[in-house]
Parts: structure tokens; sequence; C-alpha cells
């Protein structure tokens, strides 16, 4: 088996900042890992044109009936498979729209699965047995952009002719060589050396966070800045449904939750009904010629 050589990987070095770690008293570990994650927004930032061109690929992959699969091992894949799951109460999509693929299966979840991340034909096998097609985005995440389970998903998928996107958090990543759309943030070396779970896993979870709302935004999940498509899954949500509803159309508690209940617990519909001074059928119709959007209703 080759060497691999991790002297060039930005998440392998260690920070000058942090040594003698294990001498410090629990504020000062305190101080110094917060002073360290602030620096992570200023990184991403950096890269906005870049984190730009992978929604604007999803954002099309949505619209031609396309998925969004991240797929990645450790912790970018529970990165992953984390975005994809908050994806459905949050914009209402059916599990299949956003899918989250971890080296080793589901079991990786919560138990390191051993050789999975090395297998570039797992990655591809993983890919095959979703179906993967010409109309979905694949996003492959790695922290040291490096790992051949995600080289070998999104090598398929370029087969395939789907889109691709990475995201790494080291510069010259490996991985970029291998996708359309490439990310790359350099948050400095970790304040624990090499446990990429801390400012390169907060980094990719902001990544996570920017590509699956702002695309969710592009096909009209999105109201103002109400999450107008939110299932009301348990009580909580279903109060903040209502509070949505009289947000949007600035109505009371009482005419909000009847018509919540007359669209049948929909709060996009409802908000339409109001908006729009509509019945149900008629609402429908005006969401489904509006592709979705709220404002374009009005």
């Amino acid at each position: 088996m080759s060497k691999i050589n991790l002297e060039n990987l930005t998440t392998e070095r260690r920070n000058e900042a942090t040594f003698g770690l294990d001498e410090m008293t629990v504020k000062e570990a305190c101080q110094k890992m917060n002073q360290e994650d602030q620096k992570v927004a200023v990184a991403v930032e950096k890269e906005l044109a870049s984190i730009e061109k992978v929604i604007e690929a999803t954002i099309t992959a949505f619209k031609k009936g396309g998925r969004l699969i991240y797929m990645g091992a450790g912790t970018s894949g529970r990165l992953g498979v984390l975005d994809a799951a908050e994806c459905v109460p949050t914009f209402g999509v059916e599990p299949e729209m956003v899918v989250g693929l971890i080296a080793g299966g589901d079991q990786a979840m919560t138990v390191a699965v051993e050789g999975a991340e090395d297998s570039a034909e797992l990655g591809a096998n993983d890919l095959h047995e979703l179906k993967l097609n010409e109309n979905d985005m694949v996003v492959g995440i790695a922290a040291s952009g490096r790992t051949p389970y995600v080289i070998g998903g999104l090598d398929y998928a370029r087969q395939v002719g789907a889109a691709t996107g990475t995201i790494s958090c080291n510069k010259d990543a490996e991985i970029s060589k291998h996708a359309q759309f490439p990310i790359e943030v350099d948050c400095g070396p970790e304040f624990l050396t090499g446990s990429t779970r801390l400012k390169s896993g907060t980094a990719q979870k902001l990544i996570l966070n920017m590509i699956s709302t702002i695309s969710m935004i592009g096909i009209g999940k999105v109201y103002n800045n109400l999450m107008v498509d939110v299932k009301a899954t348990n009580e909580k949500l279903v109060e903040r449904s209502k509070r949505i509803i009289m947000q949007a159309t600035e109505v009371d508690y009482e005419t909000a939750d009847r018509f919540f209940t007359a669209a049948d617990e929909n709060v996009k519909l409802a908000i339409v009904m109001i908006l729009t001074d509509s019945d149900k059928d008629t609402a429908t119709q005006r969401l489904i010629a509006a592709d979705g959007f709220v404002k374009k209703t009005i």
C-alpha cells in the first residue's frame, strides 16, 4: 500500500496558536477555540463566487426534476446526511429530493466503517443504486479533498452526465479535479491538529446551509423570508405554521387558524387563499401556474 502524503494539507498542519493546548485552563482553551472559530465565516466568504455556481447548478437540477445528492465519509458524510434530512420538514420536500450518502451506509452515522472511505468503487456503486441520472446534482464533501469514495462517485456522476460540485477544506484539492463546480475553503489549521470535525466541519455546515436553503428559495419554497412549505409534523410546527400565515398576510390568529385548516394544513396554499381572496381549488391552480412561487400568484 502506497504512503498517503498529508504534509501539504492545511487540515493536517499543526496550529501554532494552540501549542500547549493540554496546559491551558478551561477558560483559555475556550477563548482560543472561539478565536479560531471566528476565522471560519471569513474563509467561507472568500468562496462565495464558487458557492454561487454550485447553487445555480442545483436550482437548474431541481427545475429539471433532478435531485441534490451529497456524498462524503466520516464527519463530511454525516453533515451531508444531516442537511438532507433537514430539508424534508423545513421545505416540505420528499426525502428523495435531497439525499445524503455516507461511505459505509447508515451504520457509519454513529460507528466508523473501516475502509469504506477508501473505496472509489463503493462511491460509484452507491450512486448507481440511487439510479443517478443526468438531471441530478452531486456534491462531494471531503475536508481533506482526497477521499476516494467521493472521487469514485464524482467520476461516475460525470459519466452519467449529472452536474457535479465539491466542498473541500484544502486548496488545490484532489476532488476539485473531478467536478465542474469545486469549492475550496481554507480555514487554516485546526484547533486540535487534524480534527476536521471542528473548523472544517463548521465551514462545511455553513456552505451546506447555503446550498440547500438558497436552492430552495430558487424554486419557490420561500415567500419573503418565510419558509412557507414547512411541514406541520408536530405541535410546535403547527403553531409555527399559523404564525407564518399571520406574518405573510397580516391576519389575526383566528383567521390564520381557519385558513390553515381549510387548506388542509398547507401553509403556502393558505397564504395564497388569503392574499388572492380565492378558494382552495382556485388557489391551488394559481400556485401551479406560478411554479410554486407565492409572489407570482398575487
